[in-house]
């Protein structure tokens, strides 16, 4: 076998045997250290208040409590906020249901929960603002919000032929990862600490630590080998609870372990942003939008941890697959008091394209006409009609041919034609199909965010390789590609690779592992420091063997110079006694990326991702109940490095995000109590809930940038294909009332809202 064909290979995952054994080792399973504390966190059961007492007298009393840490105790800044303040540690003046007040380090952690308990707090109750419409009628906000333009779209809405205004509202999502937010501290000499986090972002994490204790960066090393998936809720909710457990583990000079349980974990952290808006717009008889005017406002808690660059995307993604001439979107980032919404897959972007697709189909819903139909009427096309709304030339577009290869062998219109005699045929059981589009920007918004850096070693002794990347690994695989990378270039066998922990004194200044870039950059910046290796070696064989100092081909095992063929383990050898360097930092930014956010213009993206997905789907009309009977995916991945892995996440994107748009809901109560914090009572996508025939297949294409491989992420795009179960629930409702009138429904679709809709559409009958 070729021993460099792992390179755009079927590869299993390289923790795959371990996940499902039980042999990975998650933070829980280190072992722990003699004297080792547990912690608990005691959090406010109010969601607005002022604290006129905190008694914590029993807690100390308390069977197996060592010791209890509140504000007081915290020497430095007193905030986990990644952008702004406003995320205090332990705050004087609660502002959410589930805040952190205190926290106790104890003997076990059934015993530290059992103390938290047992605080006696006097709150001067506030009245709590839940709902993002009533921030905004009152004028609290997190940031300030921003209006962007382009054209004359009030004038282009006025004298359009035809017009539509409504509203339309997107819930909120929580991550539920299968491993819960944990932190296990270790502490070391000269005052530093050894952190080990289920964090999405090492040096984040490390100087939030740092600005806590007020130390300096250096006596912080943050460890991460695995995540039992973050899907974003561990880029920076997972700070407050590493900078907790460290200040428990400096108080008491012991190692300390903080796990979540599942309740409070829901109930403490941050959520997806929650949207609601309006819109006017302005159309022909094609149904090509001539003015659109949408008003954005996104509930995003206490504070504005991510929420600006969130925002951001969802403007930046209010046009997904389509060319808006004549566009103006007023956004509003409203303060809540409820956890500080934060980064969810997709970031923002999902949130955008769901409006406009929503303001298309009930284009085509008003019009009478096949949706996709009008969808394919505004697209991007391959001429002027390829500049966004802010300004960035589209240069890579194949949504046109993934849309209509995707109609032909979906069998669409056929199955479109069926589900509506289908329909006439049965009272309560009714059909519908949806194809939706994906366009979706890869680089992080953020522009000083897109760099990576990576540590490459070649071990002389046997030519085996050691790589250190800023990558986090999720479950995505972003090891497995990383090292197929790292082996391809090498020509060595992928088991020849070996890729470390992620750990902020090998790797410093690491971006979070989001933005769907992780490979993208960390991949380039392996390859950075392997071709710096690669450099030494020609150049010592130039000189001691007189050889031309040409590419060298490396494969199976051996190093070709024009010619002259050396083995691979042999050369390493001799490269080493003869003192050369076999190892070197590599680093990686990413080109052509600039973007004036002042004036909302730019190149904010390297490239796109394009896909697009058929949903069929079965509706009881008597129950809301609804079953995803068939989907089809044609999905743009490039030239992908490992495509079992990238076709994994576009099954499990796609699921993620129909699981947001038809299952899953979170509630408040008016006091500000989240009552869906358990599985009992929040439900994501479970077995019964996949597809009954689900056909994914990848669209041919190379990345005409220079990224790792000519691939294409898949990280997050795959998520919004999810919008297509939607629209075709939407369709199935809209038979009800034999496809006259427009039906009103928000997500998520639940059964609820379903039986709202149809009653609704009937009254209007």
């Amino acid at each position: 076998m070729n021993e460099s064909s792992f390179i755009e290979q079927v590869r299993p995952h390289e923790s795959g045997s371990k996940h499902v054994s039980g042999y990975a080792n998650y933070i829980d399973d280190i072992v722990e250290p003699q004297g080792t504390l547990h912690g608990a966190i005691g959090y406010s059961k109010k969601a607005h208040a002022l604290i006129s007492k905190l008694n914590l007298n029993e807690v100390w009393k308390s069977e197996g409590v060592v010791s209890v840490v509140t504000y007081k105790d915290i020497p430095g800044r007193n905030d986990v906020g990644p952008v702004y303040d406003g995320d205090p540690i332990f705050p004087k003046k609660v502002e959410y249901f589930g805040q952190p007040l205190f926290a106790v380090a104890a003997k076990t952690t059934e015993l530290a929960r059992k103390a938290v308990l047992k605080a006696k707090i006097t709150y001067k109750i506030l009245k709590p603002i839940i709902d993002a419409k009533e921030a905004l009628r009152k004028k609290l906000f997190v940031l300030k919000g921003r209006k962007i333009k382009r054209g004359n779209p009030l004038k282009k809405i006025k004298k359009a032929k035809n017009y539509l205004k409504n509203s339309f509202s997107l819930g909120s999502q929580e991550h539920f990862y299968l491993e819960g937010q944990i932190a296990f501290v270790i502490p070391q000499e000269d005052n530093d600490f050894k952190v080990y986090s289920s964090t999405q972002h090492p040096s984040e994490t490390q100087q939030i630590i740092a600005k806590m204790l007020n130390q300096k960066n250096n006596s912080i090393n943050v460890e991460v080998r695995r995540l039992g998936g973050g899907f974003g809720g561990k880029e920076t909710q997972s700070f407050i609870f590493a900078a907790i457990c460290t200040l428990l583990s400096k108080k008491t000079k012991r190692p300390v372990k903080l796990k979540m349980d599942r309740d409070d974990d829901i109930i403490i952290t941050g959520k997806r942003h929650d949207f609601y808006s309006d819109y006017e717009v302005g159309f022909n008889d094609k149904g090509i939008i001539e003015g659109v005017k949408i008003k954005l406002l996104s509930r995003c808690g206490i504070s504005p941890d991510l929420s600006g660059a969130i925002n951001s995307r969802a403007l930046l993604h209010i046009d997904n697959a389509y060319y808006l001439s004549d566009v103006m979107v007023e956004n509003h980032l409203c303060k809540t008091n409820t956890s500080s919404s934060t980064a969810f897959r997709g970031f923002g972007g999902n949130q955008g394209m769901m409006i406009i697709e929503n303001i298309i189909d009930n284009i085509a819903s008003y019009l009478k006409k096949d949706p996709a139909t009008i969808r394919k009427n505004n697209f991007y096309q391959k001429n002027r009609k390829n500049i966004t709304h802010y300004g960035m030339k589209i240069e890579d577009n194949v949504i046109n041919e993934i849309f209509n290869k995707l109609i032909k062998s979906s069998d669409y219109k056929k199955r479109k034609k069926n589900i509506k005699k289908f329909n006439t045929k049965n009272k309560y059981l009714k059909k519908g199909i949806a194809i939706t589009p994906v366009k979706f920007g890869i680089s992080f918004t953020t522009t000083h965010l897109n760099q990576a850096g990576a540590l490459v070693h070649i071990y002389y002794a046997d030519g085996s390789v050691h790589v250190s990347t800023g990558a986090i690994e999720m479950g995505q695989g972003t090891y497995t590609k990383i090292a197929q990378l790292v082996a391809n270039e090498f020509g060595l066998n992928f088991n020849n690779i070996k890729v470390s922990s992620t750990r902020t004194d090998k790797i410093p200044n690491t971006s979070a592992s989001a933005a769907s870039s992780t490979t993208d950059l960390n991949g380039a910046a392996a390859i950075n420091a392997v071709n710096k290796i690669k450099q030494n070696l020609a150049s010592y064989v130039k000189q001691k063997y007189g050889l031309k100092n040409d590419k060298a081909i490396y494969k199976n095992g051996y190093v070709n110079f024009r010619g002259t063929k050396f083995k691979f383990k042999s050369l390493v050898k001799e490269a080493y006694l003869n003192r050369v360097s076999l190892s070197s930092s590599g680093f990686y930014s990413t080109p052509k990326i600039h973007f004036n956010d002042k004036n909302f213009t730019g190149r904010p993206f390297l490239y796109f991702c394009y896909g697009a997905a058929v949903s069929e789907v079965l509706i009881d009309t008597l129950t809301g109940e609804n079953k995803i009977l068939r989907v089809d995916i044609l999905h743009d991945h490039g030239k992908a490095i490992n495509p079992a892995i990238e076709k994994g996440q576009i099954e499990g994107g796609f699921v993620q995000g129909a699981g947001w748009l038809t299952i899953e809901e979170l509630n408040w109560k008016s006091n500000g109590e989240l009552t869906t914090h358990s599985p009992s009572t929040y439900k994501i996508p479970a077995v019964s809930d996949m597809p009954e025939k689900f056909n994914v297949k990848i669209f041919k294409n190379t990345n005409r940038e220079n990224v790792v491989n000519k691939s294409k992420t898949t990280g997050e795009p795959p998520l919004m294909l999810g919008m297509s179960v939607f629209f075709a629930i939407k369709d199935a409702i809209a038979s009800v009332g034999n496809y006259k009138i427009i039906p009103i429904i928000n997500a998520p679709a639940t059964p609820e809202a379903i039986l709202l809709s149809i009653k609704n559409l009937k009254e209007k009958s």
